[in-house]
């Protein structure tokens, strides 16, 4: 597997070197600390790449250093070939597109044959083009990151999409249906179950809002629709990967602004933990996400309905194939908090109805999304690109490179 060292699929490496298979996950070096090369608990390899700066860099930053990614991938894999590789982010499957093409010239080079490509299967985080759609005027780099990704999703040997709202963006990069396999994201259901310990919490009624701490996540929303829920606290859990201060401003202020500061509370810096995480989702009433415009992840809310709690979101990315409207929680239409609290009323003032949306949420994250069923799910699409003479599942060999 390819991938940024902020966006490592360590869940469903662990889960795939679960099945017996050999997973080597590289990654580029941020850290000048960290092992060159070190074996995890899960059995899953973690390579470091040194590619540019050894230093955290923003993705949008890493293009003059993805050549010297691609080589090193390139150096490493000759010795040590890989079955399939799968990148994660357009980024690593340039740098990953680029090492297979120098394999192949090498191998052309000293046999004078061509072996058989090496397959490249290629996940996006996020899309070029629903930036622009939600930003509107094209600066020339996020020009030249659109066609990039059209180029590369069209040439790798698969993708692989994360929701319904992915596949369709494919359709209109021009991929073709046939190459494209949907795996939904996964959840840890041993960690986060309705059963353990909860977080503090007053007798007011709670809402956890989950989601990225950036302006298209609706925490503004959520903050807004306490004017129609007297007496409800807020507590807003977002997840970041950079610096957030500016968001957190934004938001600070708002609830300032409306008068509602007393009951909102930041606990951005507990979602790092996965305990203080799964201990913070029991103790809500109902989980609210409520994004306006993707890239939107489900794992937050696939947590908070493992963890057995009623979720209120909007139909956007991956979380409108999580959440079933009217059985593991309630939908509600992005950006208008009138009705956002309109339905978190109703929801609250129903006990006997978020018992049973939590109990069903439960229910569907233990039997459709944990991680053991998504490594079953993201094998089946490996496996289609591998030649049949490979040896049986404890001897693959399939990279992860992040």
């Amino acid at each position: 597997m390819v991938s940024a060292p902020t966006n490592l699929p360590s869940a469903l490496a662990a889960a795939l070197a679960e099945r017996g298979h050999e997973v080597v996950v590289h990654t580029r070096r941020v850290d000048p600390d960290a092992p060159e090369r070190q074996r995890l608990p899960s059995g899953v390899v973690v390579q470091q790449i040194v590619a540019g700066p050894v230093r955290p860099i923003v993705e949008q930053e890493l293009a003059p250093w993805l050549g010297e990614f691609g080589r090193a991938l390139a150096a490493a894999w000759r010795d040590d070939r890989p079955d399939v590789v799968h990148a994660f982010s357009w980024a690593s499957g340039l740098a990953a597109s680029a090492a297979r093409q120098q394999l192949r010239e090498s191998t052309l080079i000293r046999n004078g044959a061509a072996a058989a490509p090496l397959p490249v299967v290629l996940t996006f985080t996020a899309f070029g083009a629903e930036q622009h759609r939600r930003q509107g005027p094209v600066d020339p780099g996020l020009a030249n990151r659109i066609r990039l990704e059209v180029a590369l999703a069209r040439s790798v040997a698969a993708v692989i999409a994360g929701s319904d709202d992915e596949v369709e963006e494919l359709a209109r990069m021009g991929v073709p249906r046939e190459r494209v396999t949907l795996v939904p994201p996964g959840v840890d259901v041993s960690r986060f179950t309705p059963y353990g310990p909860s977080a503090e919490r007053t007798d007011a009624p709670r809402l956890v809002a989950v989601g990225d701490l950036t302006p298209s996540s609706g925490f503004d929303t959520v903050i807004a629709a306490l004017r129609g829920l007297p007496g409800v606290e807020l507590v807003i859990a977002g997840t970041t990967s950079g610096d957030a201060s500016e968001e957190l401003e934004r938001l600070r202020a708002g609830a300032e602004q409306l008068e509602l500061a007393d009951r909102v509370t930041f606990a951005h810096s507990a979602v790092r933990d996965p305990a203080a995480r799964s201990a913070l989702l029991r103790s809500a009433d109902a989980v609210v996400c409520v994004p306006w415009h993707g890239p939107v992840g489900a794992g937050p809310v696939l947590e908070a309905m493992a963890c057995g709690i009623p979720v209120v979101a909007t139909a956007v990315g991956a979380v409108s194939d999580v959440v079933v409207d009217g059985v593991t929680g309630v939908q509600a239409p992005p950006r208008r908090p009138d009705q956002l609290a309109t339905v978190i009323r109703g929801l609250l003032g129903d006990p006997v109805r978020c018992l049973g949306f939590g109990a069903a949420g439960a229910d569907r994250a233990r039997s459709r999304y944990e991680w053991a069923r998504i490594a079953v799910d993201a094998e089946r699409a490996y496996r289609a690109l591998v030649p049949a003479a490979l040896p049986a599942v404890d001897d693959e060999l399939i990279h992860s490179n992040e």
